[in-house]
């Protein structure tokens, strides 16, 4: 299986190659020059464990990969998590079910793909016997998880950006006391979409990234979405046969690259009536699947700060489909959103999508109703998925992530901390940090300085 660019300017590479760059040469996104049909397969995987589903489906893609070393790669991925579903599917009521998420290491979604890619980086430095560093940017989850999902490998060195102040504490502990010497957690005096563009621009300056031999961990990276696709397919295996044809999957997102990986199994062939896009008060993407107006506008920290985002990195590659796989369509919009950070779509038609969102007094009423309805408790980011519940339809809420890495908003809503023994361990651990301001050349001088 060959990868295109999004913009259309780079030649098709293999998977491997793929995963390696994270971003195209042409400052594209890759994606599947041809979707597989899952309808061929969705039967046969109906009773697989998550980790035989997930070489099942990987392995449509990984075409370039030895099978019994994509297998071991998997097989490693999601031994590490403390559920044996894996990815448990939880009724709340008759046709009301959440999809927990948060049993890997880093307690978050993100785990998912990160620890995934982890293998698929480790069998590359292999291969090629070639140092790598690892640059990302984080609103929260995505850094802890990768630095979790590539600590203990050799000849990695991996830098994560992240809004100094614009993330919870505890998903701070979780990237800067490691105690790893590898990890190099920075703290930017800016929000996420500042981390985001410094990290685009470093990956866009070609001979900066092949020096410094550069791969991507944000969901610019192909097998982030391709490793969050599984765990659609796990949960829509485990309704009942009645709800599958007509369940809306209800996806808290910032960066559209969870709710993206859903639309694209549902286009590969697993039915679904519709995806639901919950944002929080950083509404952007609300904004744009109610009136087709995509503008930015200033981040609005809020209580559910992984989702603080203005400018969706994944969108692009909704829009490469949307525009009927026209790279020169999807550059020229690309280039507009850069210049004037707007763009409006006309006649745009959402097609299975729509859209909800919560603000911080919104968040603590759901985390509360849901809490003395079910007994159950919510963090902050999985409770915008309440925020509009449709009656009578089928649902699945995805919870991104443990409810206790958001200790004080819990203790504030319900009068209690939940806990995670992880997380306790950390608290206890000094913090190693690298404070720089949001400016590109201040973060390619620190990467000059400790890249391996």
């Amino acid at each position: 299986m060959h990868y295109v660019s999004t913009r259309g300017q780079s030649e098709p590479v293999g998977f491997s190659a793929a995963v390696a760059a994270g971003l195209a040469p042409d400052g594209g996104l890759y994606l599947p020059a041809d979707l597989p049909d899952l309808r061929l397969y969705l039967t046969r995987w109906a009773e697989l464990p998550y980790a035989d589903l997930a070489y099942e489906f990987l392995r449509l893609f990984a075409t370039d990969m030895d099978g019994g070393e994509l297998r071991g790669i998997v097989d490693r991925a999601y031994v590490r998590f403390a559920h044996p579903d894996v990815a448990p599917l939880v009724e709340l009521r008759d046709g009301l079910w959440v999809l927990e998420l948060f049993h890997g290491p880093t307690l978050a979604f993100k785990d998912f793909a990160l620890q995934l890619l982890g293998g698929l980086y480790a069998a590359q430095i292999k291969k090629t016997r070639t140092p790598i560093n690892v640059l990302g940017a984080t609103s929260g989850d995505t850094g802890s998880a990768a630095i979790h999902g590539l600590l203990g490998l050799d000849n990695v060195r991996i830098f994560i950006l992240y809004p100094r102040g614009g993330v919870a504490p505890l998903q701070e502990r979780q990237m800067a006391c490691t105690g790893a010497n590898n990890v190099f957690p920075i703290a930017i005096a800016g929000t996420f979409d500042d981390a985001q563009r410094i990290v685009k621009e470093l990956f866009g300056d070609l001979a900066f990234r092949a020096k410094q031999r550069l791969s991507a961990v944000n969901s610019i990276n192909l097998a982030r979405i391709l490793a969050q696709c599984v765990y659609y397919l796990h949960a829509w295996r485990r309704l009942p046969a009645a709800a599958r044809n007509d369940v809306e999957f209800i996806v808290p997102t910032g960066n559209f690259g969870n709710v993206l990986a859903g639309w694209l199994a549902h286009r590969m062939g697993m039915p679904a009536r519709r995806f639901c896009v919950a944002t929080n008060q950083n509404d952007i993407l609300h904004r744009l699947f109610t009136t087709g107006r995509y503008e930015t506008g200033p981040v609005s920290p809020s209580l559910a700060p992984s989702m603080d985002i203005q400018v969706a990195s994944n969108f692009e590659r909704f829009l490469y489909y949307a525009e009927h796989r026209d790279p020169g369509r999807v550059r020229a919009i690309m280039e507009a959103l850069r210049r004037d950070g707007r763009w409006v779509f006309e006649g745009f038609n959402p097609d299975v999508f729509r859209a909800t969102r919560a603000n911080d007094e919104d968040i603590r009423e759901i985390i509360d109703d849901v809490y003395a309805c079910f007994r159950y408790v919510l963090d902050p980011h999985t409770a915008c998925g309440f925020a509009d519940i449709l009656p009578d339809q089928p649902t699945v809420v995805l919870g991104t992530a443990h409810p206790a890495k958001f200790p004080d908003t819990i203790k504030q809503v319900l009068g209690f901390e939940p806990t995670a023994p992880a997380l306790d361990a950390l608290k206890a651990r000094p913090v190693v940090r690298y404070e720089l301001p949001a400016d590109a050349a201040t973060v390619r001088a620190f990467l000059e300085e400790h890249a391996i």
